[in-house]
């Protein structure tokens, strides 16, 4: 079954620190499809978040893009995910992803180690739970759970989507989730993510096209796309010179500028390091500019073969960000406006 394509809205408020209940309210009046909470970064809590949403909605998705897994063992992920499974009955999808080095070992501490494994082990894990299975014992090469069993049944299934990069995660989302939700892929490279996305899929009986493949899509609307242009590089570099990234930078066919950015990091050359990207590649990550030439970019990626652009209106201008969300409703979307 081919998922239809839409636009979601990342929820981020510049100026309010609890805006986003808001702009989820906002986003369901103006028919978006699914709202999309991240983690980390210092931002809300995004499984708090997404019951504070649950609240204030009735028809939207709400759904974590993503939560990672080093976070929280799969019975907390599992007793979430029970509550709000009942606050939003059939709209909450559990994101979850292995997150990143810099994230996981440098801000909470914990060993970031065998993502892939993690993530199935977690995924899998929490499936069963929500199935109301009894995990009588499970040792895994990293968790382990004995014992539990959820005291109620969630109000419906539960859709457990994955984050991926390269080829082996890529492989096991489609072989194992509900859906895929990517990061900064340009739309040349995405073929390549859909293929090996595919083969997983197929494993599972399925194909690609019966998955969401979903992407946070760093957004502005502006009249000073030069000045914007140098955000959007300076949070690329920012991925990029995190292991998970950069070798995702040098799979996707940049190895030159992988290496440039390393290279940049370990002798402390920010100018080499900002410079390893052209404004070209910068561009093809994002969508900048009039509110139509983001409109153009969001079809490229639904032409190139991609569910769901999130819109993730990255400004920290007020006005900018409101330009910018305002361009993605589905009336903006259809009339062009």
């Amino acid at each position: 079954m081919r998922v239809p394509k839409h636009v979601g809205l990342g929820l981020h408020a510049p100026t309010e620190p609890t805006g986003e209940v808001e702009r989820a309210r906002w986003a369901e009046q103006q028919g978006f499809h699914s709202v999309w909470l991240t983690d980390g970064g210092g931002k809300l809590d995004a499984l708090t978040l997404a019951a504070a949403v649950a609240t204030q909605t009735s028809r939207v998705r709400i759904c974590t893009g993503i939560v990672p897994v080093y976070t929280r063992p799969p019975a907390v992920f599992a007793t979430t995910a029970l509550a709000l499974s009942h606050l939003a009955p059939g709209r909450f999808v559990l994101g979850l992803g292995a997150s990143s080095h810099a994230m996981i070992e440098g801000w909470y501490g914990t060993p970031f180690v065998k993502p892939r494994t993690r993530v199935k082990e977690t995924v899998l894990l929490v499936r069963r739970m929500l199935a109301g299975e009894k995990i009588e014992s499970f040792q895994g090469e990293t968790l382990s759970t004995r014992g539990f069993k959820l005291a109620t049944a969630p109000s419906g299934p539960v859709p457990i989507y994955m984050a991926a990069l390269r080829p082996r995660m890529l492989e096991l989302a489609g072989e194992i989730a509900d859906g895929v939700v990517l990061n900064l892929v340009p739309v040349e490279a995405l073929p390549r993510v859909l293929e090996h996305i595919d083969v997983g899929a197929m494993r599972s009986g399925r194909r690609v096209e019966d998955l969401e493949i979903a992407m946070l899509l760093n957004t502005y609307v502006t009249r000073q796309p030069e000045k914007t242009l140098a955000q959007m590089r300076q949070v690329a570099v920012n991925y990029f010179s995190t292991p998970v990234y950069n070798k995702f930078l040098e799979w996707s066919g940049r190895p030159r500028e992988a290496e440039r950015i390393r290279e940049g990091f370990r002798e402390k050359d920010r100018e080499k390091t900002m410079g390893a990207l052209d404004d070209t590649f910068v561009d093809s990550l994002c969508a900048l500019g009039s509110a139509e030439r983001c409109r153009e970019r969001v079809r490229a990626f639904h032409k190139a073969g991609l569910t769901t652009p999130i819109i993730v209106a990255a400004t920290s201008d007020h006005d900018e960000y409101l330009a910018t969300i305002e361009a993605f409703t589905p009336a903006a979307m259809a009339s062009g406006a």
